[in-house]
């Protein structure tokens, strides 16, 4: 790990190894609060450097400093599932496994709930960190494929990552964004047309409201991809589809189903399949919608997007029991979702069960002012009250 202030997170990181790993090395760069402290708690060797820039100088600098013939690298905001152990295990004892993709969910992600990183590999002397942002190994991987394509490459079947950092909360820092710009807009001059770079650029501006500059890189980035990269075809054709959906969504649905024919596992195109659903719950293609979204909780059944989507979608085809059933499902993997248990009201209303009608606008309400939404939570009162008795 490399970390810096990160004593909130980083004893929770620490303890998801703990049993899995023979070592753990944190590499501090500058830190002002406890995180040194107490990660020699939880028996990590700890170093310091200066922060030198950004993240690929650092991670080789703790890569140096690793003893063991694998190394798991961590962020202080993820943590191991511990259902990832036992199938991590077996692809290591592999003897020629040499990376070991890893699967992250991240949690409070608005878009793509899953990634997929290259986190897991072999203490190989050739492999190194690259890229100012977003630093990765896959560079090294690349290169050394080229000289000894004995290796083999995996990816855990099993979540083996989750990942905090895309929590609403942790997205405010503006700083951290318009440091993360700058690098990007590095990277891309040294790297004219890079699809990753382009990707992940275009991605921002157009989230920024830039849609004619992102489209633009996102065009350029598609240009220069290799059919064969799949990952990088993906991110650039979703991207632009999320940037052509306002105003064409035809187009939008036909890049969305461009990158849903890529062959990547199914959990990492989540977010191609539910906004092609949405686009087609808006187009009145109902069927597709149900069949996308059915698709995406048989490949993700914890997220609970998918699941609240497809009540959307059930409500619209008037399968109200179906789009109860899928509310439910979402509000018992995230209880606090006040908009999908607004729905599940209305549904349930729709059914005719009265008083369980009720009991859901009541807690959408309680939702909405435990969150400090109270303006919301008086409109909704009202407009509820408007449907149904709130009170016995």
């Amino acid at each position: 790990m490399i970390v810096r202030n990160e004593a909130e997170q980083i004893g929770a990181a620490l303890a998801s190894v703990a049993g899995f790993v023979d070592e753990m090395v944190v590499l501090d760069t500058g830190s002002s609060d406890a995180t040194v402290a107490i990660a020699e708690r939880c028996g990590a060797k700890v170093a310091a450097m200066a922060w030198p820039g950004d993240f690929a100088p650092a991670r080789n600098r703790a890569l140096e400093l690793v003893q063991g013939d694998w190394v798991l690298v961590l962020d202080a905001d993820e943590r191991l599932r511990p259902q990832a152990w036992a199938p991590l295990r077996e692809l290591i004892a592999r003897p020629e496994q040499l990376v070991i993709t890893l699967l992250r969910q991240e949690e409070g992600a608005l878009q793509s709930p899953y990634s997929c990183v290259s986190r897991l590999f072999r203490r190989h002397p050739a492999l190194h960190w690259s890229r100012p942002y977003h630093a990765m190994i896959d560079d090294s991987v690349t290169a050394l494929l080229e000289q000894e394509p004995h290796w083999r490459i995996s990816q855990c079947p099993e979540p083996a990552l989750l990942h905090s950092g895309y929590r609403p909360e942790r997205l405010a820092d503006g700083a951290k964004a318009r440091r993360l710009r700058q690098a990007m807009e590095a990277d891309l001059r040294q790297r004219p047309g890079d699809p990753y770079a382009c990707g992940k650029l275009g991605a921002l501006l157009v989230q920024e409201g830039d849609r004619g500059g992102g489209i633009a890189l996102l065009e350029q980035g598609l240009a220069h991809c290799p059919a064969a990269a799949a990952p990088e075809r993906f991110e650039l054709l979703l991207h632009l589809a999320i940037a052509h959906s306002p105003g064409q969504p035809a187009t939008a649905a036909d890049l969305y189903r461009q990158a849903l024919a890529l062959p990547l596992d199914p959990r990492l195109t989540l977010a191609a399949r539910l906004n092609l659903a949405s686009l087609l719950l808006e187009a009145g293609e109902l069927e597709e919608a149900a069949e996308l979204c059915t698709g995406a909780t048989r490949a993700a059944p914890a997220i609970a997007q998918a699941w609240s989507q497809l009540g959307l979608v059930q409500r619209r085809r008037g399968a109200i029991a179906a789009a109860i059933e899928a509310y439910r499902h979402s509000l018992a993997i995230e209880p606090n979702q006040s908009g999908t248990q607004q729905n599940l009201a209305v549904a349930l209303l729709l059914g005719g069960d009265i008083p369980a009608c009720r009991a859901a606008f009541r807690q959408a309400i309680a939702l909405l002012e435990r969150q400090g939404r109270q303006a919301e939570a008086l409109a909704l009162a009202r407009q509820a009250a408007t449907m149904v008795r709130l009170n016995d």
